[in-house]
Order: structure tokens, then sequence, then C-alpha cells
């Protein structure tokens, strides 16, 4: 089970680089931002369960930070319906498993969501993730936010 944080205290003072458009996450890098790859994902069935899949093994935005930070202009995506998946890479693709028995099911990773201002979020993942593909999503949405951690 994934938890949330949203920053209650009011929005942060924010004068870094800004995202060129409205609900597409970007990785922050310094003082650049990096788009991620925008992409959907696939349903497929497996007896009971799903596969969420995205052609290519790879993502064409990476980074080396296990730590990776994130800007978010919201429009019509809410930023607290985002959830971080990690992606297993099966016959050069990336897919997430999820399972209605819950064995073997993907969780989504922690994620710290703050405001900054006229729809502004920073997004940070509260753990380090080990080297692999990633995906942000929205709940309910086959839309995928896809990185590589390396």
């Amino acid at each position: 089970m994934g938890i949330l944080c949203l920053g209650v205290l009011g929005a942060q003072k924010y004068s870094g680089p800004r995202p060129a458009k409205p609900d597409v996450v970007y990785l922050v890098h310094a003082d650049n931002l990096v788009e991620t790859e925008v992409t959907e994902a696939k349903e497929e069935k497996r007896k009971e369960d799903l596969a969420y899949i995205v052609e290519g093994a790879s993502s064409s935005a990476k980074t080396p930070l296990a730590g990776p930070r994130f800007i978010f202009q919201a429009d019509k995506i809410p930023a607290d319906k985002l959830r971080l998946y990690r992606f297993d890479v099966k016959n050069g693709r990336r897919e997430v498993f999820f399972s209605h028995k819950g064995k073997g099911s993907a969780q989504p990773r922690r994620l710290d969501i703050s405001p900054l201002g006229g729809g502004l979020f920073r997004i940070e993942v509260s753990e380090s993730l080990e080297n692999g593909e990633y995906g942000l999503s929205p709940e309910e949405s086959n839309t995928v936010f896809c990185f590589q951690v390396y």
C-alpha cells in the first residue's frame, strides 16, 4: 500500500525551472528538467489477473539518481493521483503485473508530493530506487510517465 504526503503548510517558494508542458512529469537534474517518456500502457489479461505493458526494453528518459525528484504542472491530472511502479523487463518490453490474489502483485512506491504554488508540484521518491525501469501513472489511467534509473 502506497503512502502519499501532501504539504499541508502551504506552498513552498520555488524559483527553479518550470515544465514546458502541463500534465507531464519532468525529472529534475540540477537546473535542468528532463521530460519523462510519455506513453500508454496496454492491458493484457492473464487468467484472472492483469499486466500493463509498455513497448521497448528501456525508457529514453534516464537518471543516475537513486532518489529522483520530479516537477509536475497539474492541469487535468491531479498530482495526488500519481503512483510510482517498477517495471519488469521481459521479452523486450516493460510490464507491471497486478494479481487479484495480491501475491506477486506490483505495489506502488512511496512518494512525497509538495505543492509549490500555481498548480506546480515537487514529487520526491521516499526511498532509494535500485537501477531499473519505472513509471509514474495516474490512478485509473493507462498513461505512464516512464524513466530509467541507471
